[in-house]
């Protein structure tokens, strides 16, 4: 064999493999389209981030992401449903309700899913959607509200965050089962929390005292939402 032979059979391999690498990603592109794209999938971690940004070493979610990404889900004619998964500290109050005021008010199908916590203001972000899930073992935290830093001591200060409880407890009474009178039990016992009030509820907790509507996993709540469209 000389070297124009060994040269024709080096390009055919190359042409060969070049073919082999086109089809699969023709292929792939083929499968992917054939995957169901009619849901937005959302996740809010970490630290719901409002006004004030969070540190860098901290994970946060930012209203301001998340608030476009329910718009265009609401507009697209191709998603019928929102699927949320929450494992959130909490965070900036106002920013937190306005996200749970979004997805209550959306009008295609909502499941939540609680995995490893829904603490402060993720408590109305995982009751603002139609149905809401927790697994076994995440848990949620039920307190008043508070804030670190620099404040006026008056009257007028009190009033506010009065106001804005209120607005908290609404809400969830508005979005959840839960009866007033045991939420506020559970927001000011004094005997669960180390230096603090409030109560911490897990997994078939939440259930039971009318806050999440059922325990479950991803799968659960994946059939739910269907379920709904």
């Amino acid at each position: 064999m000389n070297f124009l032979d060994l040269n024709n059979e080096k390009n055919k391999s190359n042409e060969d493999e070049i073919e082999s690498i086109i089809k699969l990603g023709t292929e792939k592109r083929s499968d992917s389209q054939n995957v169901p794209k009619n849901i937005q999938f959302l996740s809010i971690i970490g630290e719901i981030e409002g006004h004030n940004v969070s540190p860098p070493q901290k994970k946060a979610t930012k209203y301001e992401h998340i608030i476009p990404l329910l718009i265009s889900a609401m507009e697209d004619p191709n998603i019928e449903g929102i699927f949320i998964m929450l494992n959130t500290i909490g965070g900036d109050v106002e920013a937190g309700l306005a996200l749970a005021e979004m997805i209550n008010s959306i009008d295609k199908p909502t499941v939540s899913l609680v995995l490893g916590g829904g603490h402060s203001i993720g408590v109305p972000l995982a009751t603002a959607s139609d149905y809401s899930f927790i697994v076994p073992s995440a848990s949620m935290t039920i307190h008043p509200i508070r804030t670190t830093g620099l404040v006026i001591s008056g009257p007028q200060t009190f009033r506010y965050f009065e106001k804005m409880q209120q607005r908290i407890i609404n809400f969830i009474l508005r979005t959840s089962k839960i009866d007033r009178k045991v939420l506020m039990e559970l927001m000011y016992a004094t005997d669960e929390i180390a230096n603090d009030v409030g109560t911490i509820l897990i997994g078939q907790e939440a259930v039971e005292y009318g806050l999440i509507d059922s325990v479950g996993g991803f799968s659960n709540a994946l059939n739910k939402l269907k379920s709904l469209f």
